[in-house]
């Protein structure tokens, strides 16, 4: 009796332990990864060895031997960040590995995309796209600018110095490279000298990609015999070609889970430990991001990116390009009824719903192709019922099927506050041909919806505005947030036809560039540049596989270099204005190469360029402003505290410096002589004389200045010609 006592207690042990393994703590995770455990039961099912499939994914494990967690679960530590592991975890270890004591949290999020505005691909020459008037003494010389994005062409003579005998890309890693034999890297490959660098050529996807070719171009490019060069033309250069949504034919199906924001966060640290490595500052410029959320799918990522941010490593991201669509509604307490539209030019949108208390109902209204409805009404009740508080649905408008998924859980801002997320699908276009939507109900209730994917279309259009479209991971604290500016307004293509594309003048906000605030109430973007209309190198692989492509029509220009055809080519969007703050960032670095993100945001703060049609700044659609790069740099040298030192280069003049002497090169003849004056970092006056100008040329010696960096004050009759500029001698 008492054997089969014994026998019966160890039984039912066996039988909890056997099933407590078939759960997961869905709490612990990001919705991916619960969705990946849900799919992966059933693939197992079918195929066991679906189950060694990896995911890349950040876990939180609160103990010492977090190592030795990690093994137990058959995962792999791919960097640390005190408590926060990037880790490579099997499919099948994601249910066993939440239900560990010791993790507290396990995300991952995909779906990255590149921001750049597809709308329009044009070409601008203001002075800032073509580099033109960076200072002298500044070039981003011993400064590494990283970039980490897609379509890169290693074989471009841009990337070159000069005189095009420097090769300045040092290192370069391409997450979808198949040359993994003996990489020790989570995915892909990467190639460290000249050689392999020259031999591999390009990412994997240049033949269908050239975006990374453009951005790098606008932060680094030598400009090679054009006038498009970049803004630190003298930097060293450290790639990361990461993998986003349009790179899905690059990637087995059993890999797709590898590529992930952890993925990217790896590849941020690649490029610092580089820097590090060779001893140098870096900046890293990144043109992609996904709508931010309020699950808190970010929370370890951004943890993760203050740890690897700081003294001289600075990360730029970009905004967005959601600023022309309806990414907010609003329904205020006292309305009874709000309607919204829900429209998709693919199949899926989704949405959250934030409301100021939980009593509201959200009321579906869905039609078919023959007019008849739907109606179907969610509350946050009926969702929290719900087994996992998930609800799911298959729901039927005539013959047109719709498919309803819904979730609730606290905001990961306000733990007081609600959301209920929401999927619709349909299996053709979604809202188009006929209407689907809902109506929100609840006159006591303020209630939010912020857009996912596709659009959210109000009955009443004062209902919605454009706030809170800035894109993660841009929204992060640490992180340099960038919009976008307008000036030029047309181009001519290389075939001499003309194409035009406003989106304002004078530095005017691009309508395109996403606003503030982030979803926790903080004011981004933090800073603007021109990304409207910018040219800089396209990819000769990418025309080489597509010569008819729209945006090909969108080059200025097509030349030959060692038997290839290349081209400068016009682009728009914050991907472009991006690189363009991390390549001043590079020039500020050079000055001083321990600036942290905290400084360049004082800088930024300190010397941005303000729209007069707005009198505060910070602001959500601004920042702090445009970015300035020469008075950034005054700032950061303090010549900014001299009173008469102006902040503005002459651009009616040029400056060279050699064998002592101060060259100076006016655009028109002048015809009386300039007041020159000299100022040391310390601020004070050291030269002030009369010069006599010869025609367009003028002469000082300066033999006598101790090496260094010094300002040089013009004072004219003249406005372009009178300003300042910084010299090294």
């Amino acid at each position: 009796m008492r054997k089969n006592l014994i026998l019966t207690s160890l039984l039912a042990v066996l039988s909890i332990i056997t099933a407590t393994a078939q759960y997961a703590d869905y709490g612990k995770m990001s919705p991916m990864l619960r969705s990946l455990v849900l799919d992966n039961r059933t693939a197992m099912r079918r195929t066991p060895a679906s189950g060694d499939r990896q995911v890349c994914a950040f876990v939180r494990i609160e103990t010492q031997n977090a190592d030795s967690v990690l093994s137990e679960y058959g995962c792999r530590s791919l960097a640390h960040f005190g408590q926060i592991h990037i880790a490579s975890i099997p499919l099948r270890s994601l249910a066993p590995l939440s239900l560990c004591q010791s993790v507290s949290r396990i995300e991952a999020r995909r779906g990255n995309s590149v921001l750049m505005d597809t709308t329009a691909l044009v070409l601008g020459a203001t002075r800032v796209h073509l580099g033109d008037g960076l200072p002298q003494a500044f070039t981003g010389k011993g400064v590494v600018v990283g970039v980490e994005d897609i379509g890169f062409d290693l074989t471009h003579p841009n990337f070159y110095d000069t005189t095009v005998t420097d090769y300045r890309i040092k290192r370069f890693w391409d997450f979808l490279s198949t040359d993994t034999v003996g990489s020790t890297l989570f995915v892909g490959a990467d190639y460290t000298t000249e050689e392999a660098l020259k031999t591999y050529a390009h990412s994997r996807d240049a033949f269908i990609q050239s975006h990374g070719t453009h951005t790098l171009g606008s932060a680094a490019g030598s400009g090679y015999d054009s006038p498009y060069r970049g803004m630190a033309p003298e930097s060293d250069i450290c790639l990361v070609s990461n993998a986003v949504t349009d790179d899905l034919q690059f990637i087995d199906s059993a890999d797709v889970y590898k590529f992930t924001y952890a993925t990217d966060a790896l590849g941020f640290k690649y490029i610092f430990d580089y820097a590090d490595a060779v001893g140098k500052p870096c900046v890293v410029s990144f043109s992609e991001g996904s709508p931010m959320d309020f699950r808190g799918d970010d929370v370890l990522y951004y943890e993760v990116l203050d740890s690897i941010t700081g003294p001289g490593h600075i990360l730029v991201a970009s905004a967005g390009n959601a600023g022309q669509q309806v990414t907010h509604v609003r329904k205020p307490t006292g309305m009874e009824t709000a309607r919204v539209a829900v429209i998709s030019s693919g199949k899926t949108a989704t949405f959250s719903v934030k409301g100021s208390s939980n009593n509201y109902q959200l009321a579906f209204k869905l039609y078919g192709e023959d007019g008849q409805m739907v109606d179907y009404p969610v509350t946050v009740a009926d969702i929290y019922q719900r087994p996992d508080t998930l609800l799911t649905d298959t729901l039927q408008a005539g013959t047109k099927p719709y498919y309803i998924t819904a979730t609730c859980y606290p905001s990961c801002f306000n733990p007081a506050e609600n959301v209920m997320e929401i999927v619709l699908k349909t299996d053709t276009l979604l809202g188009l041909q006929t209407y689907a939507g809902f109506d929100i109900i609840g006159q006591e209730a303020e209630i939010e919806v912020y857009r996912g994917s596709g659009y959210i279309v109000p009955a009443d259009a004062t209902l919605g505005d454009n706030a809170f479209s800035v894109h993660s991971p841009s929204s992060a604290p640490s992180v340099i947030c960038v919009g976008a500016t307008g000036y030029r307004t047309g181009i001519t293509n290389y075939l001499g036809e003309y194409r035009e594309y406003d989106q304002g003048t004078n530095g005017q906000r691009s309508a395109y560039s996403s606003v503030g605030p982030t979803y926790d109430g903080r004011i981004k973007p933090d800073v603007m540049a021109p990304g409207t209309n910018v040219i800089s190198s396209y990819s000769s692989y990418y025309i080489e596989a597509a010569p008819e492509a729209s945006d090909v029509r969108w080059d200025v220009e097509h030349f030959d270099f060692q038997g290839r055809t290349y081209a400068w080519n016009s682009n728009s969007g914050t991907s472009m204005s991006t690189p363009i703050v991390a390549g001043i960032i590079a020039l500020w670095l050079q000055a001083k190469p321990d600036l942290s993100p905290e400084d360049v945001m004082g800088v930024i703060s300190r010397t941005s360029r303000h729209d007069p049609a707005y009198t505060e700044y910070p602001n959500n659609e601004y920042g702090y402003g445009e970015i300035d790069a020469y008075a950034g740099l005054l700032d950061v040298l303090n010549f900014s505290g001299i009173e008469d030192l102006s902040t503005r280069q002459p651009y009616g003049v040029r400056f060279s410096f050699s064998g002592g002497q101060l060259h100076l090169d006016f655009d028109q003849d002048e015809k009386s002589s300039i007041v020159l004056k000299v100022y040391g970092v310390s601020g004070q006056q050291i030269l002030k004389r009369s010069i006599p100008v010869n025609g367009r040329h003028a002469t000082i010696d300066l033999s006598t200045l101790r090496p260094g960096v010094y300002a040089v004050q013009t004072v004219t009759s003249d406005p372009t010609t009178t300003g300042s500029t910084l010299i090294r001698k």
